[in-house]
């Protein structure tokens, strides 16, 4: 919690201190405070990354090729779940004391195998989904750059510290338009090689 306020406190101090760096105050205080002009006024944007990595298509196609990859592995352990749920209604079935063991140890064995299965499939599709993600990450610095250039910002803040954000210095509309646009031109190349 600790973390957390002291986190929450210093972003705002850091961002009012870079905005505020062209205030001079007088340490009297009979004098009144001075503002230096040399320092213009600066103009901040704000980029929501959560709905930037839900929307560009440059993500959006990486999570259909896992999808593609890792769809075989996981119908075949939905699979296997089928079969345990059977063999857990078989339970139900009058079956002599031996039949009834060997079912048992089928069932906790197949059980085993399939917890071993998800947690492997969900540490790689995590592994490849963070691939994914970091081969895209200079694509969208690159895309807040150049949105952030030609809009005339100087600094674009995004999650998660930012508790409030007008729309009107909302950039992620724009940047999602120049992710897509970067992308139709990586397909056009590709589809001209």
């Amino acid at each position: 919690m600790g973390g957390l306020l002291t986190r929450s406190l210093l972003i705002p101090a850091l961002i009012l201190g870079l905005l505020g760096s062209g205030l001079v105050y007088a340490q009297s205080t009979t004098e009144q405070p001075q503002v230096a002009s040399a320092i213009p006024a600066q103009k901040i944007g704000y980029a929501d990354m959560k709905m930037i990595l839900d929307n560009a298509p440059q993500v959006v196609a990486g999570r259909d090729v896992i999808d593609r990859e890792f769809r075989p592995r996981n119908d075949a352990v939905q699979a296997d779940e089928k079969r345990l749920a059977a063999l857990h209604e078989r339970l139900n079935d009058n079956l002599n004391a031996n039949t009834r063991a060997q079912l048992d140890r089928d069932i906790r064995s197949l059980n085993r195998a399939i917890i071993r299965r998800k947690e492997d499939l969900i540490e790689e599709i995590n592994f490849r989904r963070n691939e994914i993600e970091n081969g895209v990450r200079e694509t969208l610095e690159l895309a807040i750059s150049v949105v952030a250039e030609n809009q005339g910002f100087d600094l674009v803040i995004t999650d998660p510290v930012v508790l409030y954000h007008s729309r009107k210095i909302d950039l992620t509309t724009a940047i999602l338009k120049q992710l897509r646009l970067e992308y139709e031109a990586d397909q056009q190349e590709q589809a001209n090689r």
